[in-house]
């Protein structure tokens, strides 16, 4: 290559002007071969480079348990309304004007009460009028027993005649009816004017006014207020034709013995002149067949009453029966009924009494097609299937594992969705959990054996484990929501 230097020109720059010679087609082959060469030996030398090995992955901690074995009660839940077990429609006895109300409205009332007041001058003067007429036929049946009386001994002596004597008995007779009439015309006279009075046939707490001073009251037909009692009360829900039949089997097999006693139960009308009428009822009480309350909002089942009816027939529009359970009532602090008619309530109805079942929480069951099973640790730390056959579903969120599982069983209480049969895990021996936020009374009276292959340890860095790992959180979930 040469260079050559040309003067500079008016700018004072410098042109460098090169001249390459001519290469020859031999050069430029070897040039091609030698660059192939450098690229393939670098490929081959790319490809034989092994990749780091990446270290295993640490088998997961899963929290693992023993079932519980306890007492349970099967159980099924319904809805319903309360009722009161007497209530009554006032109404008046007698058509007039209502003059006042004798009560406050909401207030509880006594039997006997005086509630409304209908004018009672008319009925006044009925019976006026009718002791007036009882006083009239009084007279004449005084009259005719003297006539009588005089004629009867001038009938011996001849001196009247026979006709005339039988005619003087027959006025006594008449007289005396006609004042039998006056006294019964009397007597009602008197009981409408006491229904003018319209008093409270019971102890109860009664409702607002229907009608206000001044209305037209009419006789049996105007509705003034309602009565209804207030302790005990009635539930009535209803309950399916299977519940019903489990009901009877566990009855009839020992599991439920419900003798009968006889009730009575008294009321008391009271009238004028302190008549009054008495009935009595015979109720049928189930009293080893209890029943369980709850009102809206309300937390578990804290009221607790009886079952004492089941009606005798099935509703075929619905397929169910409808059942009657009694509970006391009490007051709360304000002075005011906890269960009043007509209230919205949730009841639970035991089937049976209590019997030994063994339990696990709810989420640490799965569904195969419709087939429950369970993750079983084996000695070995690998998960194995376990199919179980369900029971009920308790209150703490513990399923009855009526068949599949021994008392020494660890069961898989977390996790489930990240573990296959066969897969290798680190158990972590935890208490049974339960959806009340604690576990079970029983896992914590005494010290559990560890879990299969896992050796005692420490406890370190509180919330860790021996070796700095974090323990899973164990936070129940809530519990499957299909029936089982």
């Amino acid at each position: 290559m040469h260079i050559r230097w040309l003067p500079l020109r008016a700018n004072r720059e410098t042109v460098i002007e090169s001249s390459r010679s001519a290469r020859s087609p031999l050069s430029l082959k070897i040039c091609r071969s030698v660059c192939a060469c450098v690229l393939v030996v670098g490929v081959i030398a790319g490809c034989q480079r092994k990749p780091a090995e990446a270290p295993p992955a640490p088998p997961p901690i899963i929290p693992v348990s023993h079932p519980i074995d306890r007492s349970v009660t099967d159980y099924t839940d319904y809805t319903g309304r309360t009722d009161a077990v007497q209530s009554v429609n006032v109404r008046a006895r007698v058509t007039g004007q209502l003059m006042s109300m004798g009560f406050e409205e909401g207030e509880e009332v006594q039997e006997g009460d005086l509630l409304f007041e209908v004018d009672p001058r008319p009925y006044q003067n009925l019976v006026d009028q009718a002791q007036s007429q009882l006083a009239l036929s009084q007279a004449q049946y005084s009259l005719a027993k003297t006539v009588y009386g005089l004629d009867t001994p001038l009938g011996a002596a001849s001196a009247v005649s026979q006709l005339q004597i039988v005619q003087d008995k027959g006025a006594v007779d008449q007289a005396e009816a006609r004042v039998k009439v006056a006294e019964a015309t009397l007597e009602n006279a008197k009981l409408n004017l006491s229904f003018t009075e319209v008093r409270s046939p019971m102890d109860g707490r009664i409702s607002r006014y229907y009608y206000t001073r001044g209305n037209l009251i009419t006789q049996d037909q105007t509705l003034l207020t309602t009565i209804v009692s207030v302790d005990p009360m009635y539930a009535y829900f209803d309950v399916e034709e299977r519940t019903y039949d489990r009901l009877v089997k566990a009855t009839s097999g020992g599991k439920v013995r419900p003798p009968l006693r006889r009730t009575e139960v008294t009321g008391v009308l009271g009238l004028l002149g302190g008549a009054g009428w008495q009935a009595n009822v015979l109720t049928r009480q189930k009293t080893n067949l209890p029943v369980f309350l709850a009102l809206e909002g309300e937390e578990g089942y804290p009221h607790r009453g009886s079952l004492n009816f089941i009606n005798n027939q099935v509703n075929p529009s619905t397929g169910t029966i409808a059942v009657r359970g009694i509970f006391p009532n009490s007051r709360v602090s304000s002075g005011l009924w906890a269960l009043l008619p007509g209230m919205f309530i949730r009841v639970r109805l035991p089937l049976g009494e209590s019997y030994p079942a063994r339990l696990v929480i709810d989420q640490a069951i799965g569904s195969d097609q419709g087939l429950k099973f369970v993750y079983v640790v084996d000695a070995e730390n690998k998960i194995q299937y376990r199919r179980v056959k369900t029971g009920a579903l308790q209150e703490d969120g513990l399923r009855v594992i009526e068949e599949g599982l021994k008392p020494d069983d660890w069961v898989v209480v977390g996790g489930l969705p990240q573990l296959r049969p066969r897969m290798e895990i680190k158990p972590e021996q935890t208490p049974m959990p339960t959806m009340t936020g604690g576990a079970e009374a029983t896992s914590r009276r005494k010290p559990q054996p560890p879990a299969p292959g896992e050796e005692k340890q420490g406890a370190k860095g509180g919330g860790k484990n021996g070796k700095g790992e974090k323990r899973q959180n164990l936070t129940p979930q809530p519990p499957n929501t299909e029936t089982h």
